[in-house]
């Protein structure tokens, strides 16, 4: 089954058109609404809003490798994204990293069998000032150490 807007979601691409002067300029909220509706950017996904934008399909895949925000495999109900860069690295995001790989039973790229968890790293969150820290799905958790981040587990049980 090719991918399609749902209604509701081709009247917001629709009003997501009119902030830009020029089509291709929306590709990054049409891409996003599209993995908010179908989880991830599949092939059929980048056919279609690289048609509704005029784009070829390789266009769009540029797009979406280049952003970590986008997924090209379906991701787990709990996504922990790692924050990788420099000032996290200094105050220990390795073993945040360590910590979540064995408690979670994946690693770095992976989703559980479950499709509970997925565990990425990405680059730059924009929360330096609290590193180590990491986002899970779409809130952000700062300060980490093991003692945290158990407890951030067992609240998702």
């Amino acid at each position: 089954m090719a991918f399609e807007f749902t209604a509701e979601n081709k009247r917001k691409f629709d009003e997501i058109l009119t902030r830009y002067p020029v089509q291709r300029a929306a590709m990054l909220p049409a891409l996003w609404l599209a993995q908010q509706q179908h989880g991830w950017i599949s092939h059929e996904v980048m056919e279609y809003v690289g048609s509704l934008l005029g784009l070829s399909p390789a266009k769009v895949y540029e797009t979406v490798t280049f952003y970590t925000m986008f997924h090209l495999k379906p991701i787990g109900r709990h996504h922990f994204q790692v924050c990788r860069t420099l000032p996290c690295q200094l105050m220990g995001a390795e073993g945040i990293t360590s910590h979540l790989e064995k408690k979670l039973g994946v690693k770095l790229g992976e989703t559980s069998g479950d499709g509970r968890y997925t565990l990425s790293e990405v680059e730059c969150l924009g929360s330096c000032g609290t590193a180590p820290m990491l986002q899970l799905n779409d809130d952000y958790h700062e300060n980490l150490t093991p003692e945290k981040l158990d407890a951030l587990i067992a609240s998702l049980k």
